[in-house]
């Protein structure tokens, strides 16, 4: 499963990867990026939980896959 990238974690990833800011900020900009895909991560998984079969037929998954995706934690992908 796929998630789209909000412009702000990109924003945010190009930041971290910048040279010139100070380590701090790079530490900062990081730690803002893994938040927001993790949050992201969790909202996905509990949208998916709701989908019905026909909803997960539409999106190429079966109803086991779906379940064992929405099921793990935020952190793992």
């Amino acid at each position: 499963m796929t998630h789209a990238v909000p412009p702000a974690s990109a924003a945010l990833a190009t930041l971290g990867r910048a040279r010139s800011l100070p380590v701090l900020a790079v530490i900062a900009v990081s730690f803002a990026a893994c938040v927001t895909k993790w949050a992201t991560r969790r909202r996905t998984r509990m949208a998916l939980r709701q989908l019905d079969a026909s909803r997960l037929d539409d999106v190429g998954l079966t109803p086991a896959q779906a379940h064992r995706e929405a099921g793990l934690v935020f952190w793992r992908t």
